[in-house]
């Protein structure tokens, strides 16, 4: 996780605290019935000095400027003057930058508390007493928000250099430490923003709970899955629901300790809502994720086996071209002159160099497999040229072929009408096509069949290069291809069509 990331992250949560902080102001009349009760006796301070009191100017606008410009405070310093200037060591230019926001910032201040404590223009003999105590209090604010942003940064820079790598590498790979932290922060937010009975309730219930899911999903039914006995579960299930619910009491009653005997009703009902809601439904989720987790590693397994099918299919295909071009050479080197020979060799040399290299990547550009393609087509051609009664037409339109392929998937097509559409003594013809659209790739092949003789181990097979691209297209493009292969009395045709789009978009 780079420093952009981290600023984001950063970024998002000092706005989220600054809307929860919003919406925590601005609840109370929104959920409410408007009537707002100040126990603290701030509205009578107002009546004290004969001053109109009015929640919205006097608390409500005071509050949100306040909050506003905090936020946007820290926003300019720490995502444009700190970075981009003092982290620069630019003291000067960062400095009046400084300067520049925490000007605006007092000002804010001083006129929200002119406002929030209304009640002094009654309480000092003249406007400019209280006037002058109201910058005094914007003032001190202000320094304090410039030291709390300073030792925040001391913070955020000692956790960058000493806990950011232990947190990422052991905090964040375990996923009950994801979750819990997860709805910790829910927890929080929603005591945040509910008021009244409902945030007492929030506030009891989340800890319990949140102990509970832990425990359950993490310690107890894993040992009762692993071979653990029913007796020792529920055991270990009442011992846990008592202890929950008897803290959280004792905590609840020591922090709110004007809600005593509430904490205790809510003790009882969160004991009630555990056993019949709480656990089965931990119950549940732990059997979905055992089923999740079965199902995952049977998918991997599967792949697996695919990967290591798909390299075997591989080492199967390439020997038996190597074999074949071999073959063309000797036969050429024995009739022919030392001509023909070279340009051989060169051309089996760019193909042992295909399959060396580009036939161990997943794809690869369609150029370079027609390329071997037209190299293994004229080491056929070297075989039979003296031949007049064998033809041998390709016809290769390459203008939209911007596409990949998997190597080593069209040749086996070509190699088979080489095999078994050439006699020496019969009348005979290969086709080979290729053409593209913008996402598919059009593949035809026709030979010429002849009689083979009874004998023939091959008489009745496709042999091993069209059986292993059959299985190839099944792994490589499921879904995403169309294979089909006709044989009739004098001929045989392939054709072959690849959705190329398709298959990258699934």
């Amino acid at each position: 996780m780079n420093q952009q990331q981290l600023r984001k992250i950063e970024f998002g949560v000092a706005t989220g605290i600054f809307l929860l902080a919003l919406f925590s102001l601005l609840g109370p009349s929104f959920m409410g019935d408007g009537h707002i009760d100040f126990r603290d006796g701030f509205r009578g301070k107002f009546d004290r000095y004969h001053q109109v009191f009015d929640y919205y100017l006097h608390v409500v606008l005071p509050l949100m400027t306040k909050i506003t410009f905090v936020y946007l405070f820290f926003v300019y310093l720490n995502f444009l003057v700190v970075p981009k200037f003092l982290e620069k060591e630019r003291w000067i230019t960062g400095g009046l930058l400084v300067l520049a926001g925490v000007i605006p910032l007092f000002l804010a201040l001083m006129v929200a508390n002119s406002y929030r404590y209304g009640y002094m223009l009654g309480q000092y003999q003249t406007i400019r007493g209280a006037h002058t105590q109201f910058a005094k209090m914007a003032f001190l604010s202000t320094i304090v928000f410039v030291i709390l942003y300073v030792f925040y940064y001391a913070i955020k820079t000692a956790y960058a250099q000493y806990l950011h790598r232990w947190v990422i590498e052991k905090i964040l790979p375990n996923k009950a430490a994801r979750e819990i932290g997860v709805g910790t922060i829910l927890w929080l937010a929603t005591v945040i923003i509910t008021y009244g009975n409902v945030r007492y309730t929030i506030f009891f219930f989340g800890p319990v709970m949140l102990t509970i899911y832990y425990f359950t999903l993490y310690r107890i039914f894993p040992e009762f899955q692993a071979g653990g006995r029913k007796p020792k579960l529920w055991r270990d299930l009442v011992i846990l629901v008592l202890l929950a619910n008897t803290v959280m009491v004792i905590v609840t009653a020591v922090v709110l300790h004007h809600i005593g005997d509430m904490a205790v009703i809510l003790g009882l009902l969160s004991a009630l809502v555990s056993v019949v809601a709480t656990i089965p439904v931990c119950w549940l989720l732990f059997r979905s994720r055992l089923e999740q987790q079965s199902t995952v590693i049977g998918l991997q397994k599967a792949l697996g086996r695919s990967a290591a099918d798909l390299d075997f299919l591989r080492t199967q295909i390439n020997p038996h071209f190597l074999f074949n071009a071999l073959n063309t050479l000797y036969g050429t080197a024995l009739q022919e002159q030392a001509t023909r020979t070279s340009e051989g060799i060169q051309k089996l040399g760019d193909m042992m160099r295909f399959m060396l290299h580009d036939n161990t990547l997943e794809k690869i550009p369609l150029d370079k497999e027609v390329a071997y393609l037209q190299n293994y087509i004229d080491l056929q051609r070297l075989r039979v040229m003296q031949s007049p009664d064998i033809k041998i037409e390709v016809n290769i339109d390459e203008t939209n072929c911007h596409h990949e392929i998997a190597p080593m998937l069209l040749i086996p097509f070509v190699e088979n009408a080489f095999k078994h559409g050439i006699s020496l003594r019969n009348r005979s013809s290969i086709v080979i096509s290729l053409s593209c659209n913008d996402g598919e790739i059009f593949f035809d092949v026709y030979n010429s069949v002849h009689p083979k003789p009874e004998n023939d181990p091959e008489r009745n097979s496709l042999g091993i290069g069209l059986n292993n691209v059959k299985e190839r297209l099944a792994l490589l493009y499921p879904g995403s291809h169309e294979l089909s292969i006709r044989q009739t009395a004098t001929g045989f045709f392939v054709h072959l069509t690849i959705s190329v789009k398709t298959h990258t978009t699934q």
